[in-house]
């Protein structure tokens, strides 16, 4: 069943063999709770916008046509879902230790990760989290969930160029921003 490919999957889906999403849920699921997290920074909501994603596919299946991409599809579902959710909680999501989460995002055992590294991860978190939704968007979409600069445009619908400048420009925001956290928490530590 692994060979079967995203798009075939969900074109059975849309045939009416809905247990093939529980396959397209066991390849996606964590890379859309990541998404989610990176964005709300609350895992509990993140899991809770994880299954409205497929929900939502399994309700608008009938617009998957296959010819795209199907995670370009499923990611904008999810940021739809996004949306909503954001208009919906206009309250501040609170944050929840990234170290309790961290093994679930990164989809592994972290048992061996040193204090420091889960002080790094927290210190992103923190700097993601000050970065505007639009550049914490492309960072997540492009560097944490590895889709094409392409996939990435067509999503976002603009073009290629433009979505690179963002990238550059939220990686080069993102530096400064960590760099002066990172030395706050320094001159805090003398």
């Amino acid at each position: 069943m692994n060979s079967l490919t995203d798009n075939s999957l969900m074109l059975q889906v849309k045939a009416g063999q809905v247990d093939k999403m529980g396959l397209l849920f066991e390849r996606y699921h964590r890379a859309l709770f990541a998404f989610f997290y990176h964005s709300n920074g609350n895992s509990t909501a993140s899991e809770d916008l994880v299954q409205n994603v497929f929900y939502r596919m399994l309700k608008y299946r009938h617009t998957f046509n296959g010819e795209g991409e199907f995670r370009t599809w499923m990611y904008h579902l999810a940021r739809n879902v996004l949306a909503d959710a954001a208009k919906k909680n206009k309250a501040s999501l609170h944050h929840q230790d990234v170290a309790d989460w961290a093994e679930k995002i990164a989809g592994g055992p972290t048992a061996d990760a040193s204090l420091q590294r889960t002080q790094e991860v927290a210190l992103l978190h923190r700097a993601m989290a000050k970065l505007s939704a639009d550049q914490r968007e492309v960072l997540v979409l492009s560097r944490f969930q590895e889709l094409k600069y392409e996939q990435i445009a067509q999503l976002l619908d603009t073009t290629v160029g433009a979505v690179k400048v963002r990238a550059h420009r939220a990686l080069c925001q993102l530096k400064d921003i960590y760099l002066k956290l990172e030395n706050g928490s320094k001159v805090r530590e003398l």
